[in-house]
């Protein structure tokens, strides 16, 4: 266990955001791996891979529910020096992880078909999308008992086991990869049905591991069976903070969702070149996606022990270094896209879909970083309803005007990334307002009470 009650804020900052993006970053890559190798099948592949890789959003939605209340409750837990809580809180995590897992095969496998179907392009992406799902879905309903632990640890300030955990995982997914899915070393490929079945490996080899590091290393949380039984008020404590984080990765689903239904026609190289634009972008938005991540347990320890100006400055300093951040990838990406994307497929088509993407939506990069640590913040605090409501804002600026638009002569791909760089900044400066909002009515009524109460 850290505590990060004491100590330079934007130390503490750095010294998880660094771990976190790492494991983020090699996270990222299990699909950018599947990428890579499959993108030598043809446009197809990658546009079936791409789009049922946009089903993780789901995933990552539900996850995030589990995982948001885990770190919250557990860092203001520790603050407050109640580690019974934080046990409980920990062990009743595990007990969510393993009803959505269940929730997550069950769902996945009768969904997937239908799925696919409205959503692919044309028949041979919408087979290459079912038969990539349908071995990746295990590897996804693993990732609930990942988040548990990880969140967890998180929780406590603690952030490079995860890290060291992801790199071995995808060292794995690369090695596999090949194999499964070219037949190397095995004359039997099974395409993109290997890359699905690589990562699901990959995914249950990191879960073994971090049950391992639990069971041998870990002190402040542990692995306590009389704990798992439902407790339904945790349950509901761990939702309450959780569920309006999870929808706010949900409504990220929805806006992908659209961008493949309104492009659909241009065909299989402009969802190629979405989706791959796409995950890149997810990666470069790591550094500034791991700041935040740091800034919910160090803000949440200071919330729970009170250090009300110490959560004030975690805020001032997650900004200060996710806009830097974002500010240096910004350049690159005006400078010169095509280099992010070249490693992974030399068709022109997709290549230049990718490259206008992120040369375009590069733009907003400075103010996604601004909606991210204003998230974190949100769930330091406790009330994560106010970063959901910025989310669904941009059902009004984003969704809206892109359906209405797609319909009228003259549509093209780029005027779907002018509207989302509009629609981003504008919710840059919702979020700004509503956090602003919220350290009014959360953090002045505490300061005024006595410490005792």
């Amino acid at each position: 266990m850290h505590d990060l009650t004491q100590g330079s804020i934007t130390r503490h900052i750095i010294a998880m955001a660094v771990p976190i993006a790492v494991g983020m970053l090699f996270q990222t890559l299990y699909l950018l791996v599947d990428l890579y190798f499959v993108a030598h099948i043809g446009d197809a592949a990658i546009a079936g891979v791409s789009t049922a890789g946009n089903l993780t959003f789901v995933v990552m939605a539900l996850t995030q529910v589990l995982g948001v209340g885990t770190v919250t409750l557990i860092a203001q837990a520790i603050g407050r020096k109640d580690h019974a809580d934080a046990n409980l809180v920990f062990n009743q995590s595990l007990s969510i992880a393993g009803v959505c897992m269940i929730g997550t095969l069950v769902a996945g496998y009768l969904g997937v078909v239908p799925y696919m179907t409205a959503i692919g392009a044309d028949a041979a992406t919408q087979s290459a999308g079912i038969d990539y799902l349908s071995w990746y879905l295990p590897g996804l309903a693993l990732q609930f008992a990942t988040v548990a632990m990880a969140s967890a640890l998180r929780g406590t300030g603690i952030a490079k086991p995860t890290m060291l955990v992801q790199v071995l995982t995808v060292v794995v997914n690369a090695i596999l990869a090949p194999v499964l899915i070219a037949g190397w070393g095995t004359g039997h490929p099974l395409g993109v049905g290997g890359a699905g079945l690589a990562t699901t490996i990959a995914v249950a080899f990191g879960v073994v591991l971090l049950a391992l590091y639990f069971v041998k290393q870990e002190r402040a949380v542990a692995f306590a069976p009389a704990l798992w039984s439902p407790k339904f008020a945790t349950w509901g404590r761990i939702l309450r903070i959780g569920l309006p984080a999870g929808g706010e990765f949900g409504l990220m689903f929805v806006y992908a969702a659209i961008i493949y239904v309104v492009i659909r026609h241009f065909g299989a190289s402009a969802q190629a070149g979405f989706g791959l634009g796409g995950r890149i972008m997810q990666a470069i938005f790591l550094p500034a996606m791991a700041v935040a991540f740091a800034t919910s347990p160090v803000a949440g320890q200071n919330m729970g022990a009170r250090l009300f100006e110490r959560v004030r400055e975690t805020f001032r300093s997650a900004l200060a270094i996710g806009s830097a951040l974002m500010i240096t990838v910004t350049l690159v990406c005006q400078i010169e896209p095509e280099w992010f994307v070249r490693g992974f497929t030399r068709d022109p088509a997709v290549i230049g879909v990718a490259a206008e993407f992120l040369r375009y939506i590069s733009w907003n990069f400075v103010a996604q970083g601004i909606v991210f640590t204003c998230s974190g913040m949100f769930q330091a605090i406790g009330n994560t309803v106010p970063s959901l409501i910025s989310s669904a804002s941009r059902l009004v600026t984003f969704a809206v005007p892109t359906l209405i638009l797609s319909q009228q002569p003259g549509f093209e791909l780029h005027h779907v990334w002018l509207i989302s760089m509009a629609s981003v900044a504008l919710q840059a400066v919702f979020s700004l307002w509503l956090l602003r909002g919220q350290f009014q009515r959360r953090l002045r009524p505490l300061e005024a009470q006595p410490v005792a109460a």
